[in-house]
Order: structure tokens, then sequence, then C-alpha cells
């Protein structure tokens, strides 16, 4: 079985070889995964990955394969590869839910133990959560856009093989019903579809012919694409050759909100009333609201959700907030550089909402600072542990994770929806809710 210990950076085995060399590797530590900003227009993040990062944990180890290439490289001294021949992680991991949406500065990830042991982690855990998190945070808000009608996820060909599989996950965690990507139907358990494309209907000398041929194949539920000669044209020799009970047509170019209209009037005199109509074509969140007024059925993304719309890294960072000092005891670090400085400290976070159920704040407030919400403030923990002294909690199936993090986000969506309902629209506004790092400012915001 393939490892997944080299999917990381060089330094993270440089900083602990050095590390081992002054006596400093084994020292307790905490790192906290978190995002400085979200990019200009979203309301929030949607937070996924960290189902493939439990199930990446089992193999992260060092086989021989690994150990005999690292040691090709001439940097790596025996002491420390013999202790990369024993690795696995030993320590503790907490994490919101998956589905639970963030704000700037939300401690999404705390990982727990000594550094040797949680260092090594970073770019595997970074790498997963910042592409996932960016894919889910732009598929939620297409999800609001579309406004019930059901999105399915096609972009596999616009992106690596393997990220294809992993955007399947995290678009259905926001709520897509379906994906095109057969790996991801076979892994996580979801729902397959996919019809043809063009160059179905090129292969035959008539349209006619491909669409019988589709017929005779899939049955009158399949859906067909009708726009690759004239639509008018490919509608009627759909219905005659389907019947009314045609399931679907596809229409992938033009002014498809237009193009939507005329093909729903001539489907409803062709006595083809239930025949659903899908829209695709490079479609995003904003063009998926503009066409909530046509007689859209649903909406195939593709490119524009597998990319992050435009923001294809989440901007997550792993920091360490907290060490185990030279007289034995936890202290809390903090960088202190020009723009990029962190809050010292490990934290705990809560989504404080009103009597009503509506979001008010985030609340972050570290360990070491005594204050607890409480009880009368309605203030819901956000990190769960997931990973006790190494061994992971979570024995779900890998749908059954995906189906609890639908509810998880939806749970979340509707917190916010009841603060400022545009949030419902998957359109541009301000960051929602303000992460506040102590009950006196908590209270300050009520005034």
């Amino acid at each position: 079985m393939a490892t997944t210990s080299l999917y990381t950076d060089l330094y993270e085995l440089t900083m602990i070889q050095a590390a081992r060399e002054a006596g400093v590797a084994d020292r307790r530590c905490v790192f906290e995964v978190f995002t400085r900003s979200l990019p200009d227009g979203r309301r929030y993040g949607a937070f996924a990955g960290i189902g493939r990062i439990l199930d990446a944990l089992a193999d992260f180890r060092f086989d021989e394969t690994d150990l005999d290439f690292l040691r090709s490289t001439g940097e790596f001294t025996e002491d420390l590869l013999a202790y990369l021949e024993g690795y696995r992680f030993e320590g503790n991991i907490e994490a919101y839910a998956e589905g639970e949406v963030f704000f700037p500065n939300s401690p999404v990830v705390r990982i727990e133990g000594t550094f040797e042991q949680c260092v090594l982690l970073e770019t595997l855990v970074l790498s997963i959560l910042n592409h996932d998190s960016a894919i889910a945070s732009v598929g939620s808000r297409m999800i609001q856009a579309a406004q019930g009608r059901p999105c399915i996820e096609m972009g596999s060909r616009r992106v690596h093989e393997h990220a294809a599989v992993a955007a399947s996950r995290a678009a259905a965690i926001v709520g897509f019903s379906s994906t095109s990507n057969l790996e991801a139907g076979r892994i996580y358990d979801i729902p397959v579809v996919g019809t043809s494309a063009h160059a179905f209907t090129l292969l035959f000398d008539t349209e006619a012919d491909a669409f019988r041929a589709q017929v005779h194949s899939l049955g009158a539920g399949t859906s067909l694409l009708v726009d690759t000669f004239d639509i008018r044209e490919a509608l009627d020799s759909a219905v005659e050759i389907a019947g009314p009970d045609l399931g679907a047509v596809r229409i992938d170019s033009g002014n498809l909100g237009h193009t939507a209209r005329e093909v729903r009037a001539q489907l409803d005199a062709l006595g083809a009333t239930d025949t659903r109509i899908t829209a695709t074509s490079d479609l995003d969140e904003y063009r998926v609201f503009d066409l909530r007024d046509f007689p859209v059925d649903g909406y195939g993304i593709g490119t524009r959700l597998v990319t992050g719309g435009d923001h294809p890294a989440q901007g997550f960072v792993f920091k360490l907030v907290e060490r185990e000092n030279s007289s034995g005891t936890m202290e809390a670090v903090a960088k202190k550089s020009a723009q990029k400085a962190t809050i010292a400290g490990s934290k705990r976070a809560y989504r404080v909402c009103d009597a009503n159920g509506a979001a008010r704040a985030e609340l972050v407030l570290a360990d070491d600072s005594g204050e607890q919400p409480s009880a009368s403030l309605n203030a819901r923990p956000l990190l769960t542990r997931l990973v006790e002294n190494g061994e992971v909690l979570d024995s779900r199936s890998q749908w059954e994770r995906i189906e609890k993090a639908r509810r998880v986000h939806e749970r979340a969506l509707e917190e916010l929806s009841l603060a400022d309902s545009h949030i419902r629209t998957g359109q541009d506004g301000d960051v929602l809710l303000p992460v506040v790092h102590s009950l006196q400012e908590l209270e300050e915001l009520s005034h």
C-alpha cells in the first residue's frame, strides 16, 4: 500500500533533524490552522477536508522505499531516518466539523503532540484543507444561488485527476447532488450522472440518429444534449423519439436564460411538460443567480467550482501557538511579523447565537485566559476531538461522513441566514460574523 508521508516539504524533515540534534524535538507543542482573511466578497468559508486527513493519517509512515529515497538525497542523518522508520502520529487532533463555516482567525484545527510528531503533518494538512475548503466555499455559494435547484459537479476534466475526486467530495459536502466522476462515486458513494457530449452527436450521420441510439441504450429518462445544431429542430426530434417522458435536455451555449425560456415553451407545446432543463457552460455563482427567474431545473458546474472560483487555495496556515519551554512548562508563542502576526496560545472556539438562533459572533478564547462562556450565552463549541493519542475516533463510512457534513453545513447556514438572509443568494458582501477574543469584546458587540 502506498504511503502518504512524502506528500510533504523537505523543510519539515530538516527542521526535525536540526531540532533533534539540539535536543528540543520532543518538546510538547500546540499547532493551530487558521486563515488570516477570506477572499474579497466572500461572507464565510466552508470547512472541508478533515475527513481526508483522517484517512491519510492511516498511511502516513515511511516504508523502505521512502527511506531509501531520503537516504539517496544525502540530506539526512541515520538518526533521523531511524526515527522516521518508526514514525506514527501519536498526538491529538481537534477540528471544526466538516461542513461548518469559518471566518478569519477561526482556529479550524488544533494539533497537539511533540514538535517532531506534529510539524511533520503541516504540508499534508494544509494541502488537503486549502484545496477542499476552497472548493466547498465556492460550492456553497453556488448552492445558495441555485435556490433549491440541484447542482451537478462535472469538473473532472479541468483539474488534476486526484484533485477531481477530492473536489467531488468537497462539493457533495455543501450540497451538490451528484458528480460525473466515477472514482468519486466508487470511493465516496456520491451519485454519478452523465449522458453524452457533442462528440457523440457528431459521430452519427444525423442528430436524430444520435438521439435514437442514446434513448435505445439509456431509456426515455435520459438527458439529451440539444444545442449541437439547431435547438428547435433538436427538440422536435428528441420528443418524437423519446416521447413526452423524455427525462431532460441540456443546453450548453448561448444566452442560457432566454434559451431556457424558449426551450420550456417548446417542450410544453410538444407535451413534454415534465422534461427538465439542465444548464451548463462555465457557470459560477453569479451566472447561476442570474438564471433564478428562468425555467432552468438544474445546473452542471465544472471549471469555476473545481478551481475554487478564482481562489484555488483557501489561505490556511499552520502555526505554532504554544510549546514546552526549557523548564518543562507550556508557554504561549506567536509571530510578530508585519501583517503576518499570530495570536499566541491554544484556543477554544464557539459559535454564539441569539435567542432566535441567529449567529452573532465567533468567540475564540485562549485556554489560559480563564474565561468560559456561560450557559445562558448560547455558545456552541466548534472544536471536536477526532484523534486521541494517534487513534482516529471517527469510524463512520465515507458516505456517512458526507451526509453528516451536509447537515452541519445546512445548520450553520441557517444560523447565518437568520442573521442576514442575503447569505442565501450566494452573492458578495462583507464577512458576516466578527471573530472576538474575549467575553468583553463580545459584550461590546451588543452596544
